[in-house]
This record gives C-alpha cells, structure tokens and sequence, in this order.
C-alpha cells in the first residue's frame, strides 16, 4: 500500500506488476481490497493500479460531497505520480461513474474502458429520493445500513450460497467512515449523464451486466449501448459480479486487455 498527498487529502493505492497499466476503481462501500482475487492473475502480464476512492479504504474524505470529477482528480493524481499516460480502466459500480468522468476530463488517457456493473446514466428522480433517503438510513443506524446495503446487491439465490464472501464484504464496508458514505452518496446523487461517451469515444469499451442486479435494471442499462461498438457480457447473477462470476470475470477482463 502506498500514500500520496493530493489537496492535504491522504490517498492510497497499489502498485504491482509490468507491462500496459490497468487502473481498477471499486464501487461505493468497497475499497480497493475488492480486487485482491484478481491483482495476482492480472500483474504476471500487466501493470495494476488499484486505488481508495475518497472516503473510502485508506484514502481520507475531502468535504462534505464527493463527486465524480473530485475522485477522477484523485486518479489522475495517482497516474501523475506513477507517470502513466495511458492505461486501460475498469470501474466497479461507483468505480465506473469515475472512470466516466475520468474519461471526460482526462481523455488522452484512456486506453479502453470496462463498466462493471455500472452505467453511463445520471440517477433518476427516484433514484435520487432513493440516495437522500439512504443518507437518512445510514445516519439513523450506521450499521443497520451497512448490513441490508451490502445483502441487497447480491442475486436472492446467492445469499446464502455465498453468504462468507458477503461477511467479508460487510466488514469491510463497515470501515467506511459515515462522513465518506454520505459524501459518496451526494456524489453519485449529483453526476452527470455521460452516456455520449460510450457513443462517440475511439477507444474500446465494454459493459458487464448481471441478470438479476437488484440495483441497475438490466434491460433500462441494454438500451445505453444501442447503435454503439461497445461489447455487452451478461452474466446471470447480481451487481457483485466480481464475486458472483469470479471465475467468468478474470477470462472476459484477460481477453479483454489482450486485445488491446
């Protein structure tokens, strides 16, 4: 794990391997321990940069609502320190709304890009009722939030057959400081729609959907891409498909980066 400052904020990330630089940015409530079961198989060909979004892991908060473009800061900062002009990103979730606006603001930088259970769109109205309502929740009782939050992003049928794995996401959330899930929540409340980027980009891109996402409907998400070069993969589980779909997930992000 190693640190740099960036606007007296202490940001953390990894560094491991050689070759084509691959930034993974987790999603809200996750850190960058999220991707531990793929740094190893990723870094024997590949550089991989994996990073603590603000108010999240290691890395501090920095006011009082975290939006997209603060985090792409974040990364960019991160790259400058590393000195890597281009590289390929991959966002979980939260991860792909700031790989996103990373797109936008720094686009001489992308390689390709992967969402991974995540989407180009602004929230919805209700969506956004939703967010207010979580930052309420969370407030109220932190750990209760943090529980049904991190259940709720699972299929129903792998509740229990993975429920260890869930454990262990859980206590991991639950070190996330509320200051960092509410300035998240305010965050990704405020983005912008960054659809245009998946239509008009040059680079290569692709969507990872899961079937059965509790949190981003699965045929709403489809249309994004229509009449776009972006390559869908579909698995038939949940929003976690890192854990859900491990084993699927390394093959289609390795082929992925091997066409590059």
């Amino acid at each position: 794990m190693k640190q740099i400052q960036f606007k007296n904020t202490s940001i953390s990330y990894t560094d491991s391997g050689k070759g084509t630089a691959i930034i993974l940015l987790h999603g809200f409530l996750e850190n960058q321990t999220m991707w531990d079961a793929f740094v190893p198989k990723f870094s024997k060909k590949y550089r991989i940069i994996t990073i603590d979004l603000l108010g999240h892991g290691e890395t501090d908060c920095m006011g009082y609502v975290h939006s997209m473009e603060n985090n792409a800061d974040v990364v960019h900062a991160v790259l400058a320190e590393l000195r890597i002009r281009k590289a390929i990103f991959v966002g979980h979730s939260m991860g792909g709304y700031v790989a996103l606006a990373f797109a936008e603001m720094y686009p001489d930088y992308i390689k390709g890009l992967v969402l991974l259970n995540s989407t180009s769109r602004a929230d919805s109205d209700e969506r956004k009722a939703n967010r207010d309502r979580a930052i309420k929740a969370v407030k109220q009782s932190f750990i209760n939030f943090i529980s049904l939050s991190i259940a709720n992003l699972f299929s129903e049928e792998n509740r229990e057959r993975l429920q260890d794995k869930i454990e262990l996401v859980k206590k991991e959330a639950l070190k996330t400081p509320l200051q960092g899930i509410v300035a998240s929540l305010e965050g990704m409340k405020i983005r912008m729609d960054r659809e245009v980027i998946l239509h008009l980009t040059p680079y290569p891109k692709m969507l990872i959907l899961g079937k059965k996402d509790p949190v981003l409907t699965y045929e709403e998400n489809m249309e994004q891409i229509e009449e776009t070069a972006v390559q869908l993969v579909t698995f038939p589980d949940g929003h976690m498909s890192h854990i859900e779909n491990e084993t699927e997930l390394t093959k289609v992000l390795l082929d992925f980066f091997k066409k590059i």
